[in-house]
């Protein structure tokens, strides 16, 4: 089951594919399927990685080293959208 939504009576900013582009890969949807208590552990951790990604993130850009804070803020973002996909929990 794909989580796209086609829908072109949903504005193209409000459906859930383009907020999180991770509910679009296949995988998404194998990880959605575990149990609930699987899926809020690895919010969990998936969170802690974020929050961890974000601090290394400001310390590479007040170092300036711009590649390494973008890695580290691209992992963020990933952390965060695949956290959001599997455990939509308040943050």
């Amino acid at each position: 089951m794909n989580m796209a939504f086609d829908d072109a009576a949903i504005r193209r900013s409000a459906r859930r594919g383009v907020r999180n582009p991770v509910l679009l890969l296949p995988a998404a949807t194998r990880l959605c399927s575990l149990p609930a208590g699987q899926r809020h552990l690895l919010g969990d951790l998936l969170r802690e990685i974020a929050a961890d990604a974000d601090a290394k993130a400001e310390r590479a850009w007040k170092k300036r080293k711009g590649p390494m804070a973008a890695y580290w803020r691209a992992t963020c973002t990933y952390a965060k959208h695949i956290a959001r996909a599997i455990d939509p929990r308040a943050r």
